[in-house]
């Protein structure tokens, strides 16, 4: 198995493959001098063949790239990058470099028993499509969005074995979560579009989900997992471990701009469980885990909120409005138990399923009921079986590679850490916030995946029949030196 940061192909270290780069930049500067007469374009067509060249040959940062961009939003967080549609070229190149590795026999393909539940899955929510109420509506959800994770899940799964993709997995997690948060809380001290004159957001103008200020705390606490696991592991270099600080702490200061009851309780969650293994005394924890969040939802105004807020009285609109969509969505699945409603097609039904009609529709503002509702109870079981038995595997993967553990691997370790604590607050979060057919649970999942096959294998037995130096070898990549012979031309 080659190096999967930097996959090699037979062609590209030969002489024929370097006469075919240097032939192919001739004809993209020729065409597009031809074309368009623009110097800019001739640069860019120049270098085509290069960047085809990187893609081929690093296709596990190309597909990282295409998450980043598509989770948090960076082409809409820099503005100035959103007409060049960099999504959309990540997303070739991830698929092209993607099926060039499986045809040349460059990934190791695997499978493992959370991938048949998350098929499984997959499956309902592609049968709910072809059932649902508003069809059009459902099909451009499913392959806008939800057909990218499934394949994307799978690139993950099988690109991130190896502990240089797990430790530039942290590193980009961390500084795009401390990007989003700067880019928060200046927003917020500028008074940038803001919701209910209170709430930050980023990018509303250009109607982002991260305009929404639920959907922005709950992108932001993906990072927070990751961040509190290099923080707190004495193994990280005293840099990383600076950047975890700044990047966790930025990170509750924005969630708390974002005033999101959903996105508080993910980040006490998140904490919980890290601190559940440093403190001894539980009862202590629960009592200073309450008053921490008190103290957090203080400092964040929820009282102040114009939804929600203290002066409204008794159950507050707030509430009362998940509680009727909460009502609506088991009203959903009630009429359609095996399909549900369909993928995206909750708001279309909100007026004919909803005990309060006020004259508009509204969010589900729960991941559990809006599985039900647009996948019927099959549905949500098969989701709440693959959310348990993905933290199953990411506990257990946590502590093969633990120090002092014969298969411990510090990269590995911090993405099992992160990816357990990430789980845990999307459980508690997710009870306001709507994210079950979203990126968050299922990049955790990816990452859940590889990291427990990579402590499969770092923990295999010689007496197995595969040797601790076999596996080692196909972790870590071929090891370069100056005595390797080199391929013949």
């Amino acid at each position: 198995m080659r190096p999967l940061i930097g996959n090699q192909t037979p062609l590209l270290g030969t002489r024929r493959g370097q006469v075919l780069v240097a032939t192919g930049t001739c004809l993209a500067i020729a065409f597009a001098w031809h074309a368009f007469q623009h110097p800019l374009v001739v640069l860019a067509a120049g270098l085509a063949p290069f960047a085809l060249l990187g893609v081929l040959r690093m296709p596990f940062p190309v597909v990282l790239a295409f998450v980043v961009f598509s989770f948090f939003r960076i082409h809409e967080v820099i503005q100035p990058l959103y007409p060049l549609r960099i999504p959309q070229l990540l997303a070739l190149g991830a698929l092209g470099s993607l099926a060039w590795g499986l045809w040349h026999r460059q990934i190791r393909v695997y499978w493992r028993p959370e991938l048949t539940v998350f098929a499984v899955f997959f499956a309902l929510v592609t049968l709910g499509v072809l059932l649902a109420t508003n069809r059009p509506s459902a099909i451009e959800a499913w392959t806008g969005t939800y057909s990218k994770i499934g394949i994307m899940v799978l690139a993950i799964a099988w690109l991130a074995t190896s502990r240089e993709a797990f430790r530039l997995t942290v590193r980009v997690v961390l500084a795009c979560g401390l990007l989003l948060a700067m880019v928060t809380l200046y927003n917020k001290a500028n008074g940038i579009g803001l919701v209910e004159g209170t709430r930050a957001t980023i990018a509303r103008n250009l109607g982002s989900m991260l305009g929404d200020p639920n959907d922005l705390a709950l992108t932001l606490l993906f990072p927070a997992s990751f961040a509190l696991a290099v923080l707190l592991s004495r193994g990280s270099h005293w840099f990383w471990r600076l950047m975890g600080a700044l990047c966790f702490v930025a990170v509750v200061a924005a969630i708390i701009a974002t005033q999101s009851r959903g996105g508080l309780l993910g980040i006490a969650a998140v904490t919980g469980i890290f601190a559940y293994r440093r403190v001894r005394s539980k009862l202590l924890l629960a009592l200073a885990g309450a008053a921490v969040l008190a103290a957090l939802f203080t400092v964040a105004g929820i009282s102040d909120r114009a939804s929600g807020g203290a002066h409204e009285q008794g159950v507050d609109e707030s509430a009362m409005g998940r509680i009727y969509a909460w009502g609506a969505a088991y009203r959903m699945a009630l009429d359609n138990p095996v399909s549900g409603v369909g993928l995206n097609n909750f708001l279309g039904n909100y007026w004919a399923y909803s005990a309060h009609w006020d004259g508009r529709n509204h969010a589900v503002h729960s991941t559990w009921f809006g599985v039900l509702a647009e996948t019927g109870f099959i549905g949500l079981a098969v989701f709440v079986v693959m959310v348990t038995v993905t933290l199953i595997l990411v506990r257990r993967s946590a502590m093969l590679l633990a120090p002092g553990q014969p298969g411990h691997v510090h990269d590995a370790n911090l993405v099992a850490l992160g990816v357990e604590a990430g789980l845990v607050g999307f459980i508690v979060s997710g009870t306001f916030l709507t994210m079950g057919f979203l990126w968050p649970f299922y990049i955790l999942l990816a990452l859940a995946v590889a990291v427990g096959e990579f402590a499969r294998r770092q923990t295999a037995r010689p007496s197995q029949g595969v040797s601790q130096n076999a596996i080692r070898r196909e972790i870590d990549g071929p090891q370069r030196g100056p005595t390797q012979p080199r391929v013949p031309a």
